[in-house]
């Protein structure tokens, strides 16, 4: 696992790695529909017909509109995603955008956790 390519963007930070990124969105931003679009630039450029898994480290304050995952959703390649809340109310955001998306979607404490079980889904997909 080494990191092969750096975005600082806008609204978010891309850390991307063999078969996953992580995602930081900088302090109060809104996720919607043009973070997706930011997110399906990256995924289109390092991750074209391989699947990936999405790990959002969750440090900053900002603010999500849960119908966001549903487009999300519709990004093939795109496994999972494992979000890593700072705060307790950063988790309790967490736990109800979990309702908006139907694909793999798990809250952890650490990054290493996380990476670990993105890592998972990918390889058990691609075999």
């Amino acid at each position: 696992m080494s990191l092969f390519q750096y975005y600082d963007l806008p609204g978010a930070e891309f850390f991307v790695f063999d078969d996953f990124l992580i995602c930081q969105i900088k302090e109060g931003m809104e996720v919607n529909k043009e973070h997706n679009k930011s997110l399906k630039e990256v995924i289109e450029k390092h991750f074209s017909g391989k699947n990936i898994g999405y790990i959002s480290n969750r440090v900053k304050s900002y603010s999500v509109d849960p119908l966001t995952y549903v487009e999300t959703e519709k990004i093939p390649n795109l496994l999972a995603i494992a979000m890593i809340p700072e705060t307790e109310i950063m988790r309790n955001n967490a736990e109800y955008e979990r309702n908006f998306y139907d694909k793999p979607y798990e809250i952890f404490d650490n990054l290493s956790d996380a990476i670990a079980w993105v890592h998972n889904i990918v390889k058990n997909a691609s075999q």
